[in-house]
């Protein structure tokens, strides 16, 4: 059963996924306009463990990071979104501008990352490494972006 919580009740999950031997993968992102590029990323993240894990940008920490446009979708609307997918496992929102914070508390297997960093550069890399789990960069299907999808509904005409 797919869910969204917060981090406390995340870090209960997360035990009872570990006591049962699971692999946990854990990304994170602001997934605001869901298009089939997220829908890849997360299928193809989530078939490196056993559960998949979103970290979710909250609204606030979205308008510092993108601008006082965004988020197009509130963190409600994107939970329930992500929380549908077959792919996701749990939906976690946090506030910070990075996902530090929760990747230590939540210590998963695999961090996944996608585009074209380096895994040095991936915020929670060493928290992930230093626990003996594995740092994955999953490049992005090209041609799909949340800003994009913004650009095409406003250049509709009206």
């Amino acid at each position: 059963m797919n869910s969204a919580c917060d981090p406390a009740g995340a870090r209960l999950i997360v035990d009872r996924w570990q006591a049962d031997g699971r692999r946990i993968v854990f990304t994170n992102g602001c997934f605001d306009l869901l298009h089939p590029g997220h829908i890849d990323y997360l299928s193809r993240a989530r078939a490196l463990g056993d559960v998949l894990i979103v970290g979710l940008n909250d609204d606030d920490s979205i308008r510092r990071l993108k601008g006082e446009s965004r988020p197009v979708n509130p963190l409600a609307d994107r939970a329930i979104m992500l929380a549908a997918l077959r792919s996701v496992d749990l939906v976690v929102p946090f506030s910070e501008d990075t996902p530090l914070k929760l990747i230590s508390a939540l210590k998963p297997d695999i961090l996944v990352k996608g585009g074209d960093y380096e895994p040095a550069n991936i915020v929670g890399a060493e928290v992930v490494l230093a626990a003996g789990g594995k740092v994955v960069v999953m490049p992005f299907i090209e041609g799909y972006s949340t800003t994009r999808l913004i650009r095409r509904i406003y250049s509709l005409p009206r």
